[in-house]
């Protein structure tokens, strides 16, 4: 099978199939704060009220002189409460616009507060799991932490400490799963569920690769021993069929013959995309060192390599959509309880690599 051919054919299966799940958010908006109280000490009576009050004083008073009926010194003193009434109002109405301003505000800034109050909390918590120890001195590459400032970066990297929590949280319900007597019905909505969730990770990483594909590529969101296996931001599929296959057994014939067959095919596919890359390599560096010496004016050149960079984003989101179709075609091949085994083995696999990468850090090593 050609690489080509199994990349277009299996690339269009994978959009057809593939149905992403929710987004995953940072945090939902807090909700609007009730008002702070009500604007004690208004004066709120109906200016009817103010002006029977006003006239039984001018009437007292028109009497005392003598004077029958209205005149107009009695208009000029009655108009002159409800005009305070109404500028007093105007100003509470002032001041009540100018609090919710100064509230919405406030509320704004609690929400940025609370979203680097979770980031510092999810650093932390990456430096606990790795066992090292707060307030020492912390290497982003072992934490597996870029410490950018770039926002579609630093949701993701929220969002990938939740992705691993929550795997976390699977492969123990997983595990807990194949030890009872449940069925196969109930247990192939752990597998669902399970697959469901690497999908969310490649959705998640394709929009990190439009916001930095370098940080993606570089692998700085994972520990250091999964970096050692980085291929184009993520695994090999290749390599993980071989990794899961001594714990499928045991398979039938024909089980065993369309694994393998699905790992030539993948083997195919990603030779042709490392030849892409290497390629691509060639194309950038060919295009940022024309014309090194005696050229000033370079910004030709950068220009013309930045324009290239939008095919290394292609290429990511080619080599997770090969990820993507191996994790289905292996479902699809294997029974119900075998995928269930499968996908625990993978997200153990994942997990002791973690582990690799924390008592790496943690062990004191003798300097030469």
């Amino acid at each position: 099978m050609l690489a080509g051919g199994f990349l277009s054919t299996r690339m269009n299966s994978a959009s057809t199939q593939f149905v992403p799940s929710r987004r995953m958010g940072i945090h939902e908006p807090i909700h609007q704060m009730a008002m702070w109280g009500d604007f004690k000490g208004l004066d709120t009576s109906p200016p009817m009220i103010l002006e029977v009050e006003a006239k039984l004083d001018n009437q007292s008073e028109d009497t005392s002189h003598g004077i029958d009926g209205p005149s107009n010194k009695y208009d000029q003193e009655a108009s002159k409460p409800a005009d305070k009434v109404l500028r007093r109002l105007a100003q509470n109405r002032e001041a009540a616009r100018k609090s919710r301003l100064r509230k919405k505000a406030y509320v704004q800034q609690l929400e940025n507060s609370k979203v680097r109050l979770i980031q510092l909390e999810q650093e932390l918590d990456r430096a606990r799991r790795q066992g090292l120890h707060v307030g020492g001195a912390l290497d982003n590459s072992q934490l597996g932490y870029s410490g950018t400032t770039n926002p579609g970066i630093a949701t993701f990297e929220m969002e990938y400490g939740r992705w691993v929590e929550e795997q976390n949280r699977q492969i123990s319900d997983l595990k807990n799963a194949l030890h009872s007597d449940i069925g196969d019905v109930e247990l192939r909505l752990f597998v669902e569920s399970g697959m469901r969730h690497y999908f969310d990770l490649f959705t998640m990483k394709a929009t990190a690769a439009r916001s930095d594909v370098f940080y993606l590529m570089s692998g700085m969101w994972k520990t250091a021993a999964e970096r050692f296996f980085f291929w184009i931001g993520g695994f090999r599929p290749s390599e993980l069929l071989k990794v899961l296959l001594p714990h499928l057994e045991p398979l039938s014939e024909q089980q065993r013959l369309d694994l393998c067959n699905l790992g030539q095919s993948c083997q195919q596919a990603e030779d042709a995309l490392s030849q892409g890359m290497e390629k691509l390599h060639q194309i950038i560096a060919e295009t940022i060192a024309a014309r090194l010496l005696g050229d000033e004016n370079y910004y030709q050149q950068i220009g013309a390599a930045y324009e290239k960079l939008d095919a290394l984003v292609r290429f990511v989101g080619q080599a997770d959509h090969l990820r993507q179709e191996t994790l289905q075609q292996i479902s699809r091949i294997l029974t119900t309880r075998q995928a269930a085994r499968g996908l625990l083995a993978l997200g153990m696999y994942f997990q002791r690599l973690r582990d690799l990468s924390s008592h790496w850090s943690s062990h004191p090593r003798e300097s030469t």
